[in-house]
């Protein structure tokens, strides 16, 4: 578990740096300090290597329930956007995610389950009174995704993502009045200082998770 966990980790810098074609196993190998029969044995191929990063993105950016569903996806936005500065895993996940040819490969589930997570929570937010009467959760869902992912893109290419928490605030300073009932808004703590709380004490998924989601 110990050598999956470095191999993944060594990957995800790799894909980060260079993208999924620019990516070597060889490079992995050098910065995971194991022997292409230990790679091989748990990751076959480049292309398992990249699933098995994907898979972990769950693993470090799902930030604690909260009793307001509104607040849960403002922290999940957030943390994201604070783990995607720092940790290689998060910002490797987005760069894979946003790859033609990956998506070539391996589809779109790394869109798609951002965007059914927003549903949920924008679900369960309709359930407890948070939203405006017109708003359809998943149709949210999918602005929300599409809006964050815009920012994130927009913040790498004019800031190499410095700004990157403070345009997630903007984002969602301009869009929460839209669905939610002023009242919760009201409530909403949105601020680059609740970032950095969320992602300081986000936990590190142990060797276990890392295996079991792989």
């Amino acid at each position: 578990m110990r050598t999956r966990f470095a191999i993944l980790t060594a990957a995800a810098s790799v894909f980060d740096e260079y993208g999924y074609d620019g990516a070597t196993i060889g490079e992995i190998l050098a910065r995971a300090g194991v022997t292409k029969g230990a790679l091989y044995f748990h990751f076959p191929s480049k292309q398992a290597l990249a699933e098995g990063v994907l898979s972990q993105q769950f693993a470090v950016v799902i930030p604690e329930p909260h009793p307001c569903k509104l607040q849960q996806l403002v922290d999940t936005a957030l943390m994201v956007a604070y783990r995607m500065r720092r940790d290689p895993l998060v910002s490797a996940v987005a760069r894979l995610s946003l790859d033609q040819d990956v998506r070539a490969q391996f589809g779109t589930v790394a869109l798609t389950r951002w965007i059914d997570t927003a549903t949920h929570l924008l679900t369960g937010a309709r359930e407890q009174g948070e939203l405006l009467p017109h708003v359809v959760p998943a149709e949210s869902a999918w602005t929300f995704s599409a809006a964050w992912t815009g920012v994130q893109v927009h913040s790498q290419i004019l800031s190499g993502r410095d700004d990157l928490e403070a345009r997630v605030v903007s984002l969602m300073e301009h869009l929460l009045p839209s669905i939610a009932v002023p009242a919760v808004f009201g409530r909403l703590v949105i601020t680059t200082e609740r970032a950095a709380q969320l992602g300081a004490k986000a936990p590190v998924p142990t060797e276990e998770e890392t295996a079991a989601s792989t």
